[in-house]
């Protein structure tokens, strides 16, 4: 009875949202100035602009949305849902298949999405500045029957935005900085006047320049440069192809280069006014006024707890567990903390063997915080999280993360009497390394202070008592896990990503606790014990990453070649007849949505690393290269000769090959499409 008294109070709850969103007429204009009557909430949604696919996810209405473009596949919560295509080029007939009844565009898009007028609703949301992404969260929560969880979301962006106005007001005007966003890989662009970009400057406390021109991209000669004299300056990911060019003679002559002052954030916050406005402003404003915002006497909230929230770890030591929000610098930090009964030792790869310890936690400081306390070391850091928190020094054993404490994993792996727990949180988007491959530019006699904290942090306990040689070994057992995982989900190296998967981030740390209970002395691959901290280990980071990061294993080749940094866009610009880029970009992004083809990508991939670390047998270059001609003919429907792509040159031998393959079977298409409409009467 209670089963089915559960399942009528789910459905009732499930029809009552229905019933929120259709006993009311909703009437709005988009940003074309177009009236549009919406009279329930829309069911199958296809969302073409990342910010809005963002906002949606974030209010909690992603269920409702059936096709996203790849720019938008780490969102949370999009995980399974549909590509149709990247944002520039985005496929008419895969969004078809959806059969959608609601289409978010943009302008740049109508004219793909005019031939579903009549079938869809279409709707225009454009975002120029700030108060355009406020906007678009209210009427979003309008749309999806949302509005509570819209409201919060905006009071907490707002929020964020009002601390950094107070602490830039009292930055005398004649500190603040002239700073502007670059964009472009081989020629300097910026935003025009009127871009949302110049607004999140502003809010930042800074001063934008002024070109007189509009829209989203504007080029930028040397004496525009020189005369706006930048004191700093940011891009996104992408544009760090630009500091070679920043080297040469009369750029290199700003304040911003000379002084160093360059930076680069995440492009889902650079290049996006949506759910994150006021976060990415508190990044770039700390970045910006580092010293103002380092001095206690500028702080303009209390240092203290705020909240904490009661975390499950069963095991009869633990006292308690818990998640402990608090102010530090003005910004939100949080702390995964466990009081045990009883004071017991434990290994950390950061800080040794040490006894006496009655916590052990892991603290989260948000990337505002990053330069703030990066500065002053582990020892600041330190200082300044247990000060605020209330804790010794004496019996406290603490790893630091720039990875989010709502991200955590839990996971808990029994056999027969014993027990194991893996705490895990993990991000491998900024700094992932292979250990052998990758370079280490950290001497430590001359940078002591520097110390970085743990990117994938785990804290183990076990319902056993583990002797020093069983908390030793359980490092190694535990790192061979992660990078298990690592392997699994093909995570590359930031630095290598072409040619090498990551074996961790170079900042990984580690806390085995010693426990109580049967005394067990061994924990390698070959003991149970070994084997239940791997599987939690194992799977911990798998989920760490997947809740930090939005990298699941099934992700779209799309994502896999841009964790590579390799640029459909870039390719197709270059290789594509003068005018022929979007349509060649849309036969590329229409070709690798197609299993088949698809499918080839992942093992050419798969086949490159294999020939780059040495263990493809000597016949393996043949085969792809028949495998490349069978795959372009059959592309482009009769018999193609391969070339090898002038903007593929710097890639690897294989991967040269495959994307060669695509981009040429394409081409052809490209040739056969235009040859017709050519001679058509």
């Amino acid at each position: 009875m209670r089963r089915y008294a559960l399942i009528f109070f789910l459905l009732i709850c499930q029809v009552g949202v229905t019933w929120e969103c259709a006993a009311k007429t909703l009437n709005f204009r988009d940003s074309t100035g177009q009236m549009i009557t919406l009279s329930s909430c829309p069911e199958r949604v296809v969302s073409l602009v990342p910010g809005i696919t963002e906002i949606i996810m974030r209010i909690g209405a992603g269920g409702s949305v059936v096709g996203i473009t790849y720019y938008s596949e780490l969102s949370r919560g999009a995980a399974g849902k549909t590509i149709v295509g990247g944002f520039l080029a985005p496929s008419a007939r895969k969004i078809a298949e959806l059969h959608p009844d609601l289409i978010f565009y943009v302008s740049r898009q109508r004219k793909l999405v005019e031939a579903f007028r009549g079938s869809a609703v279409l709707v225009d949301l454009e975002t120029k500045g700030i108060d355009d992404a406020f906007r678009h969260i209210k009427l979003l929560g309008a749309i999806f029957g949302r509005e509570k969880k819209a409201a919060e979301l905006a009071m907490e962006e707002r929020a964020r935005l009002a601390l950094i106005r107070k602490k830039v007001s009292r930055i005398p005007g004649s500190r603040r900085l002239r700073v502007m966003r670059i964009m472009g890989r081989k020629r300097l662009m910026a935003p025009g006047d009127d871009s949302f970009q110049n607004d999140f400057i502003r809010a930042a406390g800074g001063i934008p320049p002024e070109w007189g021109r509009r829209g989203s991209v504007v080029p930028v000669t040397l004496d525009e440069w020189k005369r706006f004299n930048a004191q700093a300056i940011y891009g996104c990911g992408g544009d760090s192809r630009l500091l070679d060019m920043l080297k040469r003679p009369g750029w290199n002559q700003v304040d911003a280069v000379k002084n160093g002052r360059i930076y680069f954030f995440p492009c889902e916050l650079t290049c996006r006014a949506a759910s994150h406005v006021g976060y990415f402003v508190q990044w770039l404003s700390s970045w910006l006024y580092e010293d103002q915002f380092s001095k206690k006497e500028d702080f303009v909230l209390p240092e203290c707890p705020i909240s904490e929230k009661s975390i499950d770890v069963d095991l009869s030591y633990v006292k308690q567990g818990k998640i402990i929000k608090s102010r530090i610098k003005d910004f939100i930090n949080k702390t995964l903390l466990l009081e045990f009964t009883h004071p017991m030792s434990v290994v950390s790869s950061l800080e040794g063997e040490r006894t006496g310890i009655s916590f052990v936690g892991n603290h989260y400081f948000p990337p505002p915080s990053w330069g703030l306390e990066h500065r002053r070391g582990l020892k600041g850091l330190r200082s300044d999280t247990f000060r605020v928190l209330g804790l010794s020094r004496k019996n406290t054993s603490m790893l630091f993360t720039g990875a989010n404490m709502d991200n955590l994993a839990i996971v808990r792996k029994s056999f027969r009497d014993i027990t194991v727990y893996a705490l895990v949180t993990a991000g491998v988007m900024s700094n992932a390394q292979r250990m052998s491959r990758d370079r280490g530019n950290f001497y430590e006699p001359y940078r002591a202070k520097n110390n970085s904290p743990g990117t994938i942090n785990i804290i183990i306990l076990a319902n056993a008592r583990l002797s020093s040689r069983a908390m030793t070994r359980a490092i190694i057992t535990a790192t061979e896990a992660k990078t298990a995982a690592l392997s699994d989900l093909d995570i590359r190296s930031t630095y290598t990503p072409v040619v090498n998967q990551a074996t961790g981030t170079g900042t990984d740390n580690i806390i085995v606790v010693q426990g109580e209970g049967p005394l067990l002395h061994a924990s390698g691959g070959h003991t149970k014990l070994g084997e239940l901290i791997a599987r939690a280990v194992y799977q911990g980071v798998r989920n760490a990453i997947a809740r930090q990061n939005g990298l699941l294993q099934g992700r779209s080749i799309f994502q896999r070649l841009k964790e590579r940094k390799i640029s459909l866009f870039s390719i197709a610009r270059q290789e594509a007849r003068p005018g022929m880029d979007i349509l060649l970009l849309e036969k590329i992004e229409g070709t690798l949505m197609k299993p088949e083809y698809s499918g080839f990508m992942q093992g050419i991939l798969a086949v490159s690393d294999a020939v780059e670390h040495g263990s493809a047998g000597p016949g393996t270059l043949v085969s792809v290269d028949n495998w490349c001609r069978i795959t372009a003919s059959r592309i482009a429907g009769h018999e193609v000769k391969i070339r090898e792509p002038a903007s593929l040159s710097n890639l690897p031998v294989v991967l040269r090959k495959g994307l060669g393959a695509i981009v040429c079977g394409c081409q052809a298409l490209v040739n056969q499409e235009t040859e017709s409409i050519s001679i058509t009467p």
